[in-house]
């Protein structure tokens, strides 16, 4: 027996595979750009129905999911705490509850520290923390209520290997760090695994077009790193928490 809720295909029952991510509902955040299309195709190809949340919503009859009604996109500013737990609220509301929330939304600074100002640091720990943060919380909430659930943050290399040039944007990614951490040991007995990856260059078309004398066989692929970030969310991932995953690839 199935139903359509808000829009998404549903089936009424729980998924039948404890280890499976078939029938499950996962929340991913960003999910309309490089990174996220490669991470809800990944979901979708495994048996999930994904929710994205964006800065801009993709109608249903377009985009790389037109046609898929496992796929449902909402435009949020996940900045705002009323707007998160209103599309949280939404996200819960499947039959199933909510499994998985994958935080890909952020944003990229580079500038020497004299030339980074207060208001763009501010700015970076919005982007990167705060959305973050707001997601993380609202989404353990949903996860209390049915027994449990997987989160995945977007931590990144500058934020683990001490990099230059880049001070507001590194600084605001061990944030992320040490909020995935201390998240992962406070909501572990609720069954709740949290855990980040730290990606380097990642090899995409923009990244290829601004760069085009690297050598880009040593980029980790997006398909690569959506499989870590699936694995990671997956109810077969029964022992890793608070983990931050180099995905460097060969760079």
């Amino acid at each position: 027996m199935s139903e359509s809720v808000n829009g998404v295909h549903e089936t009424s029952s729980t998924p039948s595979d404890s280890k499976s991510l078939a029938g499950r509902t996962v929340v991913v955040t960003g999910g309309n750009g490089g990174l996220g299309q490669g991470v809800v195709t990944r979901f979708r190809a495994l048996g999930a129905r994904c929710l994205i949340a964006d800065v801009r919503a993709i109608p249903l009859g377009d985009g790389p999911f037109a046609g898929d009604d496992g796929v449902l996109s909402r435009a949020v500013d996940l900045s705002d705490e009323g707007a998160v737990a209103a599309f949280y609220s939404e996200a819960a509301s499947s039959p199933a509850g909510l499994w998985a929330s994958i935080h890909l939304v952020g944003g990229f600074s580079m500038a020497p520290v004299a030339d980074t100002s207060a208001s763009e640091l501010l700015r970076m720990f919005q982007l990167n923390v705060v959305t973050a943060f707001l997601c993380s919380r609202e989404a353990i909430k949903a996860m209390r209520k049915t027994g449990g659930g997987r989160i995945v943050n977007v931590a990144a290399r500058p934020a683990l290997v001490p990099t230059g040039g880049m001070v507001a944007y590194s600084a605001a990614k061990a944030a992320v760090v040490s909020l995935t951490t201390s998240l992962a040991d406070e909501v572990k007995r609720d069954n709740i695994w949290i855990n980040a990856i730290a990606p380097s260059i990642m090899d995409t078309p923009t990244n290829r077009a601004s760069m085009p004398k690297a050598d880009h066989s040593k980029w980790p692929s997006v398909d690569d790193v959506a499989s870590a970030i699936a694995y990671l969310a997956s109810p077969a991932n029964a022992l890793t928490t608070g983990l931050v995953m180099p995905v460097y690839g060969l760079a």
